[in-house]
Formats: structure tokens, C-alpha cells, sequence
């Protein structure tokens, strides 16, 4: 029985949490810290980090944490979910990041790590399109109804077309394609800045998505598998 939420996480404990001018291009939501603030917020990330991965496993999570690596800088380590994704029969899938630091944490540890403990049973590798210039970023670029199999996605510089065809061929998932627009009529790099799923619920913003063909679409394939809207605002 296919299930939309796991037990199971993987997280990776930043060591130097920061801006990245590499990312921030296309993430608007990014601010750069003053340089004598430079310490106080990677500590205030792996402070933050600790107190999330104790309060997950008093549920009852069972939280895989692997340490971030001091060389190669790798600012946006925390966010793991945009180079690997898991699935429930067997499948693991890399992707294509579009900043160049981002590209340098994948690491063949990890993998390893999880196939060590984990029944793999094919591994998908969709980095090899960044020789081509374009990107999907996991499930920063995918919001994922695992049991329905659709990839809701809106499209951006991190978020192509072409790779969610490839993705969802091999995975057996129905696309759902969208635009997302920030406050200043800008892309929104993320799929997940604007919308998350649960398992009878999701969060969306839907003042974000211009109206058209492709938001009815967006709406009614949410009505149809019976998921209760919650609409925030883009304030929020």
C-alpha cells in the first residue's frame, strides 16, 4: 500500500549555513547576513538543527543524520531533499542543481550509507542534465502526491520541463505544470516555497499561480483526489 508520508529521514547537520550568491539570484526570499553576524547564524543553524532532528525522534522518527563536510563549501547542505529523493519501491533519484556549489553535495557516502541500510532497488540519475544547462531540484522543484502518483510542479530556472517528462516516464507519475509568481511578478524558484502535501491536506498559495488553463487544472486535480485546500496568502 502506497503511502504519501515515511517514518524514516534523512538529514545532513550544516557546518557553515550561510548565503549563497550562487542561489540567491533566483531565490528572492534569500538576505545576506552582515559579515560579523557570519558565525552567530551557522551556530544558530545547527542549534536549530539539533533541537528539530530531538524533537522528531521523541515522536518516534527515525532520523538518519550525516555531518556536513568542512571542504567542499557547501552553504545549502541542510536541504538535502533537492539532490536525493527515496521512494517506496526501492528507487533512489539524484537531480540536476543549477548552482555549481550545490552540485558538491552529492556524495557517494550517503548513498552508500542508505543502500547499506535500505533495499535499493534502481537508482536514477537524472544530474546527468546539467551538462545540458538545466535542472530539476528534488522535491524543492517536485511536491510529490506519492499515492495519487502526480508531480505537482512550477516551472522555473530550477524546475524544467523536460527533466519532469523524464521523471515522471520513469516513475510512473502524471505532471501537473504550473506557474508560480512572487510578489514581484518574479518565478518562484521552488515548488515548495508555495505549496506542501500532506496526507489528506495540502498547503497552497494559490495568489501565487496566475489565473488560466493551468491554474483550473491545478485546482480541480486537488479537488478530485479529494485533498482539503488550505489557501494561505503570499504575506504569509
Amino acid at each position: 500500500m502506497l503511502k504519501q508520508t515515511t517514518s524514516n529521514i534523512m538529514m545532513v547537520r550544516p557546518i557553515h549555513f550561510a548565503f549563497n550568491p550562487e542561489t540567491a539570484v533566483n531565490n528572492a526570499f534569500q538576505l545576506q547576513a552582515d559579515k560579523d553576524e557570519l558565525d552567530q547564524v551557522a551556530t544558530k543553524a545547527q542549534e536549530e538543527f539539533d533541537t528539530f532532528v530531538g524533537k522528531l525522534r521523541e515522536q518516534g522518527i527515525s532520523v538518519f543524520v550525516f555531518e556536513d563536510t568542512a571542504d567542499p563549501h557547501t552553504p545549502d547542505s541542510v536541504f538535502p531533499n533537492n539532490w536525493i529523493t527515496f521512494h517506496q519501491d526501492g528507487t533512489l533519484v539524484t537531480y540536476p542543481m543549477y548552482a555549481p556549489t550545490r552540485r558538491k553535495e552529492r556524495r557517494d557516502d550517503i548513498v552508500n550509507n542508505i543502500e547499506g541500510q535500505f533495499q535499493v532497488e534502481k537508482r536514477i540519475h537524472l544530474e546527468e542534465y546539467e551538462s545540458s544547462g538545466i535542472y530539476l531540484e528534488g522535491t524543492g522543484s517536485l511536491i510529490l502526491d506519492r499515492i495519487n502518483k502526480i508531480a505537482y510542479a512550477c516551472v522555473s530556472e530550477r524546475t524544467n520541463e523536460k527533466i519532469l517528462d523524464d521523471y515522471c516516464a520513469q516513475l510512473g507519475y502524471k505532471k501537473i505544470l504550473f506557474s508560480a509568481l512572487d510578489a514581484k511578478g518574479m518565478d518562484i524558484y521552488h515548488t515548495n516555497v508555495m505549496m506542501c502535501m500532506g496526507d489528506t491536506f495540502v498547503v497552497l498559495c494559490s495568489e501565487c499561480v496566475p489565473e488560466g488553463e493551468a491554474k483550473d487544472l491545478l485546482l480541480q486535480t486537488l479537488k478530485d483526489t479529494d485533498k482539503e485546500l488550505i489557501d494561505i496568502r503570499l504575506d504569509q
